[in-house]
């Protein structure tokens, strides 16, 4: 069992996949810290000094000024402002992979499409493109 899990860890297709998690998560921290501290600020400024990860609903009677205050009173808040950063989070994310696909699929040659398979005109089973006679129904081809 061991000899066999030491086969399906080093295939490729499993240590590029690996590879690829660790970079998706080391990119999503970079993506997370760029949307957070470098993004959302500015454009808070000129929305009107909101600072958005602070912005959330209070769903108790009790006041509090910020999403920590709240969080450290165990109150039940809807903070929609962790939520809009998370949304430009993902779009960053998506349109980066975007644009990565775009350029790989324009580096890789073209698949060419398989040809449709033949097939006898009088059973439509598929045939080799040599036959003469179809093997199911022995019909004379052309």
């Amino acid at each position: 069992m061991i000899e066999e899990f030491k086969k399906f860890i080093m295939r490729g297709n499993v240590l590029d996949m690996a590879i690829g998690i660790i970079i998706g998560a080391a990119f999503g921290k970079i993506v997370t810290s760029f949307v957070n501290d470098i993004l959302m600020p500015p454009l808070g400024l000129i929305l009107g000094k909101v600072d958005f990860s602070n912005l959330f609903i209070n769903l108790s009677s009790t006041p509090v000024n910020t999403v920590a205050e709240a969080k450290e009173a165990g109150l039940p808040i809807i903070a929609y402002g962790a939520f809009l950063n998370s949304v430009v989070d993902f779009l960053i994310v998506a349109f980066a992979i975007f644009m990565l696909i775009r350029q790989v699929n324009k580096l890789m040659p073209a698949k060419e499409e398989a040809p449709s398979p033949r097939l006898c005109p009088f059973c439509k089973t598929e045939i080799p493109e040599e036959a003469t006679r179809c093997p199911h129904c022995t019909s004379e081809l052309h």
